[in-house]
């Protein structure tokens, strides 16, 4: 299968599985969610190389981290599943219109800067490892100028927000597992780099901050 069409089928996947599972087919939340991942994945896709594609959406190995990537995908995938189950047929914990609203811009926002992190970043990829076939070396442009993860900040900050929009507070419960394993990825990244990677160590002394400038 194509890398470029790894995305679309997940998002093929998503959509049968939030309106599958809701059996809410015309309710507007369900579709504004997808239309908003369904533009960030067609601007993301659009704008990098072939090269790039394939080492997001298919990388040629599993990397150093692939016993905690397999729980962080199920966490994601599973959010969607709660969401989707209780908004549409539990309705066990609701999330109020003006929190789905929010949770909505925050998506979009944030979702947003996963995809200008992909863009500026042509090493952006789902495993961790270092990828020396391709070049791999230190990128300090764009949003890593302020921050040396500004890919997982989008994704960490986006998902909970996509749990909001799907109007389940289960959903942002597993959500915010989601994150949780998303910041100790951060930390082993970080330490892996700057093992692993020529110039990494010298530019964790530039850009100081993993996430969140002046914090962390």
């Amino acid at each position: 299968m194509s890398p470029r069409l790894r995305p679309v089928l997940m998002l093929v996947v998503a959509a049968g599985l939030i309106f599958g599972l809701s059996g809410r087919w015309t309710d507007p939340w369900l579709w504004a969610w997808l239309l908003v991942w369904t533009g960030g994945f067609a601007y993301g896709i659009s704008t990098i190389g072939d090269d790039l594609a394939r080492e997001r959406f298919a990388p040629p190995e599993p990397g150093a981290d692939r016993a905690a990537l397999r729980f962080i995908r199920l966490t994601a995938i599973g959010h969607v599943v709660l969401g989707a189950l209780d908004a549409g047929r539990w309705h066990l914990l609701p999330v109020p219109t003006p929190l789905r609203v929010a949770g909505l811009v925050g998506m979009a926002l944030f979702g947003a800067l996963v995809f200008k992190a992909m863009v500026a970043n042509r090493f952006f990829s789902a495993v961790v490892r270092v990828q020396r076939e391709r070049g791999h070396q230190v990128v300090d442009v764009g949003p890593y100028e302020m921050v040396r993860h500004p890919g997982y900040l989008g994704m960490i900050l986006s998902v909970p927000c996509s749990g909001l929009v799907l109007g389940s507070w289960l959903a942002v419960g597993l959500a915010l597992l989601y994150s949780a394993l998303m910041l100790r990825r951060v930390v082993f990244e970080d330490g892996f780099l700057r093992t692993n990677l020529e110039g990494y160590a010298e530019y964790r002394t530039r850009v100081r901050y993993r996430l969140v400038p002046g914090l962390w």
